[in-house]
């Protein structure tokens, strides 16, 4: 899928990233590819492991992207423990924001399922968790970051 925010809204790409079978790490960090220096296909490969909270059910891939966004548009030279300090406040408040949003930063609290058991994996999928649900996590993480960020 060739991103082109500037013509789509960055929730627009991330819901097509998602449903063109993207993880939810890479659809919302697709949405924002124009801001990163790195290549699409970069993107996508330094994230294909981020899905599924980290596939274990860890936090979520939306919130991972997030963190990685909100990262890249500080100011922050390593070393410099000012503005190390201010980059943790930006990527707490957007915890905040989230965890408000949407209940929890971790899959498993997220969809009730988890996901470091195969098992429990499966029945996320036969319940149509990943479907249902993630999309509303991805759109949310782009949300605030175009609102808040």
């Amino acid at each position: 899928m060739k991103i082109n925010s500037k013509k789509e809204s960055a929730r627009v790409v991330a819901a097509k990233g998602f449903f063109d079978q993207y993880n939810c790490c890479q659809a919302v960090l697709l949405a924002f590819a124009d801001e990163l220096p790195f290549e699409e296909k970069s993107l996508l490969r330094l994230t294909a492991g981020m899905g599924g909270g980290m596939c274990r059910g860890a936090v979520c891939g939306a919130v991972s992207a997030a963190c990685m966004i909100v990262g890249s548009r500080q100011q922050f030279r390593s070393g410099n423990q000012e503005e190390k300090a201010q980059l943790k406040a930006e990527v707490r408040r957007f915890y905040t924001l989230f965890q408000e949003k949407c209940g929890a930063l971790d899959c498993k609290d997220l969809i009730g399922f988890d996901l470091n058991i195969p098992e429990e994996a499966e029945k996320a999928r036969a319940a149509g968790a990943f479907d249902q649900m993630c999309p509303n996590f991805v759109a949310s993480s782009v949300q605030i970051i175009e609102e808040h960020f």
